[in-house]
């Protein structure tokens, strides 16, 4: 299902295309992750920094820092789409998270300086948000960032930073305040990943790839300016943040697109007994139950891009995407699996790996959304509470 677009919509996504056409980067993938290792990091830069230029991303910024002025997040789900459906990267990192807490909250200073960098992506994010303890429950967790002179100086670990051992800079979390309660008294910092005290250990996760890293902050000295805003806003800013992350992750790795190869395949392939797979009722109902969770929750998603488009978000909308979406990723990837047999474990270099090995680290991945941006236990009570207003 497609919804009608309109003409200046249906320009925008022109020119997107256009851009793909003649600027698609020879960057390898590693198939079925959600955020790939970079193996060609400075051709990943100059495709980022195309983007900025040609105007397909940043255009909603601030005039006086390259953008219109004119907020339309309808263009970046566009934009998102078509990435996703030419199988070309997204700008990954925390630019887009932290790019609107300055907007927001940041100095001129701290505008002047990082502002430019982002648009030309001479500078690589992180963020630095989730501890061992404090996970879903981001609020609970411990780093600290006390002051000292005119600095700060920061202690503690994060883990599950996403490009931590490639970052250039960080969007970091810590308590400013340890008397205050847990969601007043954390700020929000700008972390050099090179500064002394830091030590970045990769985490390989079950897929073979390292895109997770542990952080260790021994001591860490920043300058008074890092702070971004004041000193207890540090949550109101991370929250707006995840709401950013979590309608994202629905058009970064579409599900419709998942079934669709598995539609492909069934055309493609039989059963032990020499039946199409898709010549096969039960194969043809799971497979359009699956579409169809698909497509309602791509729907949802494009709801909330309209809610927010009209100043209408709701704290619930994103939750629930999340939930529709990681859930049916889920699902399709385990079918996937039962559909396929023992070829759809083999990996991308192995002789006959269905679609390349994608299945196999697809699958692998999966149920890694229900846990990212918030366990989809804790986002379920937070539609039950903000949603449909049942008590704790």
């Amino acid at each position: 299902m497609r919804l009608a677009l309109s003409d200046d919509l249906l320009e925008f996504q022109r020119a997107v295309r256009a851009h793909i056409a003649a600027h698609r980067p020879d960057l390898p993938r590693l198939p079925g992750t959600r955020s790939p290792e970079v193996a060609d990091l400075p051709a990943y830069r100059e495709w980022c920094a195309s983007l900025f230029t040609a105007g397909l991303m940043g255009s909603d910024w601030p005039v006086e820092w390259g953008g219109s002025g004119v907020l339309d997040p309808l263009r970046d789900f566009v934009l998102d789409e078509e990435l996703a459906a030419a199988q070309v990267p997204r700008a990954i990192g925390a630019w887009n998270l932290v790019c609107g807490a300055l907007f927001e909250h940041g100095s001129d200073r701290q505008k002047s300086t990082y502002l430019p960098r982002i648009r030309s992506f001479a500078d690589l994010w992180c963020q630095l948000f989730s501890e061992p303890e404090a996970g879903s429950d981001l609020a609970s967790l411990r780093a600290t960032a006390r002051r000292s002179g005119d600095g700060w100086v920061v202690n503690g670990q994060k883990v599950w930073t996403t490009h931590a051992h490639v970052a250039d800079l960080g969007f970091l979390l810590a308590r400013t305040d340890p008397d205050a309660p847990k969601h007043k008294g954390i700020g929000a910092f700008i972390v050099d990943m090179r500064s002394p005290g830091i030590t970045v250990r990769p985490l390989r996760d079950i897929t073979g790839a390292s895109d997770f890293n542990e952080v260790f902050f021994d001591d860490v000295h920043l300058p008074g300016d890092a702070l971004i805003g004041a000193a207890g806003q540090g949550w109101a800013i991370a929250r707006s943040a995840l709401a950013r992350e979590r309608s994202h992750s629905v058009r970064e790795d579409p599900v419709v697109a998942k079934v669709s190869r598995m539609v492909d395949y069934t055309a493609r392939n039989a059963d032990a007994a020499g039946t199409r797979l898709l010549d096969r009722s039960d194969v043809r109902q799971r497979l359009g139950h699956l579409y169809a969770r698909a497509q309602a929750t791509d729907l949802l998603g494009f709801e909330g891009v309209l809610r927010e488009a009209a100043g209408a978000e709701r704290p619930f909308d994103a939750p629930v995407v999340k939930l529709m979406f990681s859930e049916t990723n889920l699902d399709a990837a385990t079918y996937a699996q039962e559909l396929m047999g023992e070829s759809a474990v083999w990996g991308e270099d192995e002789a006959g790996a269905p679609d390349a090995g994608y299945w196999q680290k697809a699958f692998l991945f999966a149920r890694g959304y229900t846990i990212s941006a918030g366990s989809n236990e804790v986002l379920r009570n937070l539609v039950a509470e903000r949603g449909l207003g049942l008590p704790r």
